[in-house]
């Protein structure tokens, strides 16, 4: 992308903070609206609102798409997803066979670290399958290379620690000998563990993995470097089918060796014309991670970008935010995850809450991630048992307890709200009623399991509910009463309408969702459908209010040109270096969908970057600007007019339009200076090295696009303020 003035990008960026219109302060907290009668919206601007709301952004088309076939009827089917044809979406997805599998398929054919190092220590028997024990044996052979690399690195900062006690032995005397110890003790440990965590860094940045532009192994004659350069080129060039039989069949040590000599052509040359299927094999061979935790979230932006049941796309992320699982949490979340929003999240997201609860309390990926599958009731019969057994090397008995996390979380950010009305007292029995709650083998089929055993007896007492003892009942009764309750009515109703509405929704607009939600029993249907018969959905004051949240911007930017996403990792990389990763929050609480948490210059600037990163094919996407704007025969003013009515369906202000032309007219003159880079973001380190599909991007990036002008001005508008509003 050509240099821009840092100026621009600036302007561009204070705009959305500081726009024009004091009714859009977006900036800054939105006093609670007045109890006037809403101004109503053009017929327009309600197919606009409904798009921007509704869906992760309008597509080229949708607008009129959406008129001729009438907004209520557009409305209806979003509503009821499985009356819509998204084959095409099917379609894409194919060419990631490993997220249809089930979770046991998974977890057997793509291993967890867990379960390699089982493996490695001969308490899980390696498969006989030829894939499956290829990939065993290069991830074991990895794992002990990095084990002697430890202990070699912690050898030598032994050794180290040693030869300066000596010395400080001999310069202070007998006298100073203590000292001396303690600190050469002290120094022994600090650098143990710094090599220790130099060689994991080491590893992390990808030494069990093909690096960057290594074209050979250090210390290589030429006569070894020919031969490998010789073997590489065969062995990339061969038919498909024996190209991935070549490499399952080398051993470790020669798949090593292979993979540190590819060059970036070659690792094209590798990939080239492999079915889906045989794609993942050669991943899994490098890296089971890469498969399993890329997939996750790759799939889940595809489905964000081309789903057609954009309604069910975007309350499936609405609820993987409120219910919040991050993806490092544990050697297994991953794997888990790939069930998490496919079969327990996106069925349930436009049902009942119900449901949805119980599908959630029940989910490895919930189970592990709060600790719930941890929790044993302190007079159960595991604790006793616990408490009689002989005590352990290290003197004491094993200890096992009651676990608060999932209870707490469940009445604070689940369902009833931190004003919820609830007592640590009831935190406590609630985390009671829910022991026993856990997974039945975590590494291999990991299904829910109650455990009798783990389970606390006795009658429990929650939030004025007395819950006679019951085993699995007494948790599946006290997710019904949290369910229904008006107090969860109310704070998820209010949720949504933060979602889909303002920062500060209508008090009148979130009781009737509320009451709809009581009277319905937690049908999230009727609740939304409450929601857009509503006035205040349809009014002014709510018309493009609402800050794009990063992965909101990064989607609806891809959606609104009509770019072709070709490497959706970039993508996924793009989301995460605005704040946002998928999967990424650490917390239980999810991200917040407020402008404030997202509003920064320096955030901004960095919106700025990925828009023109985009708009010149360097973000994963191709572009096709002739096509957008109906040709190449315009001048540069032309063009930013079409741009306009495509890219933020109606004008520009007048700052943004006159901001526009002028970098365009500074780079045509070749004058703009300061200048600031469209760039591809830092790799995110969510799967233990660089996404590999990421390396290949680099290694045969996109073309330019044809239209450079269109691509400048259609960088700064994705850019602008009115883009980076719904």
């Amino acid at each position: 992308m050509q240099i821009m003035s840092r100026y621009v990008a600036v302007l561009l960026a204070l705009l959305l903070v500081r726009p024009s219109d004091p009714a859009f302060a977006l900036g800054h907290k939105r006093k609670k609206p007045a109890a006037v009668k809403a101004s109503p919206l053009s017929q327009d601007a309600r197919v606009l609102q409904a798009l921007n709301r509704l869906t992760f952004g309008p597509r080229p088309g949708d607008v009129a798409r959406v008129k001729a076939m009438g907004l209520d009827r557009w409305i209806d089917l979003q509503l009821h997803p499985e009356r819509i044809d998204d084959s095409a979406l099917g379609a894409r997805l194919a060419a990631y066979p490993a997220m249809q599998m089930s979770l046991r398929e998974l977890m057997a054919g793509f291993p967890s670290p867990a379960m390699i190092r089982q493996a490695e220590q001969g308490r899980l028997e390696i498969p006989g399958n030829p894939v499956e024990r290829a990939i065993y044996n290069d991830q074991i052979a990895q794992m002990r290379e990095r084990q002697a690399k430890r202990t070699e690195n912690a050898g030598a900062s032994v050794a180290t620690g040693q030869a300066t006690l000596s010395a400080g032995q001999l310069a202070s005397g007998e006298n100073g000998a203590a000292d001396n110890s303690m600190a050469g003790s002290a120094n022994d440990s600090a650098e143990a563990r710094t090599g220790q965590a130099k060689a994991e860094a080491e590893t992390m940045a990808g030494e069990a993995r093909p690096q960057p532009g290594a074209e050979s192994s250090p210390g290589w004659s030429p006569e070894e470097k020919l031969y490998a350069d010789l073997a590489v080129t065969s062995e990339v060039n061969l038919p498909p089918e024996q190209r991935v039989a070549k490499l399952v069949a080398m051993q470790p040590e020669e798949f090593r060796s292979f993979l540190q000599h590819l060059s970036r052509p070659d690792r094209v040359a590798m990939f080239a014309g492999l079915t889906p299927e045989q794609r993942e094999t050669v991943f899994a061979l490098i890296n089971p991670q890469l498969v399993v935790g890329g997939e996750v979230v790759v799939t889940r932006l595809l489905r964000d970008v081309y789903s057609e049941r954009q309604l069910e796309a975007v309350m499936t992320d609405f609820w993987l935010n409120h219910f919040n699982v991050y993806l490092r949490k544990g050697p297994f979340a991953p794997w888990y995850l790939a069930q998490y929003q496919d079969e327990v999240i996106r069925p349930h997201a436009l049902g009942k809450f119900e449901d949805l609860l119980v599908a959630t309390a029940q989910s490895p990926a919930m189970l592990f991630y709060l600790d719930q599958s941890e929790s044993v009731g302190p007079h159960s019969m595991a604790a006793m048992r616990a408490s009689a057994a002989p005590a352990g090397p290290n003197g004491k008995a094993r200890a096992l307890g009651l676990n608060e996390n999932y209870a707490r979380e469940l009445m604070e950010l689940h369902t009833l709200g931190v004003d919820g009305g609830y007592t640590q007292h009831d935190v406590t029995e609630l985390a009671k009623v829910f022991t026993g709650w856990g997974i039945e083998h975590p590494e291999q089929g990991a299904e829910f399991v109650f455990n009798a055993r783990r389970h606390e007896p006795g009658t429990k007492a929650v939030m004025g509910w007395t819950i006679p003892e019951n085993g699995e009942q007494e948790g599946l009764e006290v997710l019904h009463r949290l369910a229904i309750s008006p107090a969860t009515a109310h704070h998820v109703s209010f949720q949504l309408a933060q979602r889909f509405v303002s920062d500060d929704p209508p008090s009148a607009m979130v009781n009737a969702m509320a009451a709809t939600w009581v009277k319905t029993g937690g049908d999230i249907r009727e609740v939304l459908r409450t929601m857009l018969d509503s006035s205040e959905f349809w009014s002014r004051e709510a018309y493009r209010v609402k800050v794009k949240a990063p992965e909101e911007y990064v989607i609806s930017a891809v959606r609104a040109t009509g770019g072709e996403v070709v490497y959706p990792a970039a993508l996924v990389e793009w989301i995460a270096q605005l704040g946002m990763p998928l999967y990424g929050c650490q917390t239980p609480n999810g991200y917040p969908w407020t402008a404030e948490a997202w509003l920064n210059s320096g955030e901004l600037l960095d919106r700025m970057n990925f828009s023109l990163a985009l708009a010149d094919n360097s973000a994963g996407t191709q572009m096709h600007w002739d096509e957008l704007i109906g040709g190449s025969g315009e001048d540069g003013q032309a063009k930013e007019s079409r741009l306009e009515a495509v890219l933020l369906d109606g004008p520009a202000s007048a700052q943004t339009r006159s901001a526009a032309l002028g970098q365009l007219a500074q780079q045509s003159q070749g004058t703009a200076g300061g200048a600031v880079r469209a760039r591809l973001p830092k790799p995110v380190n969510f799967v233990r090295g660089r996404e590999f599909g990421q390396l290949l991007q680099a290694a045969a990036p996109l073309p330019p696009p044809a239209d450079q002008q269109a691509a400048v001005l259609g960088g700064l508008l994705l850019g602008s303020p009115e883009f980076q509003r719904r």
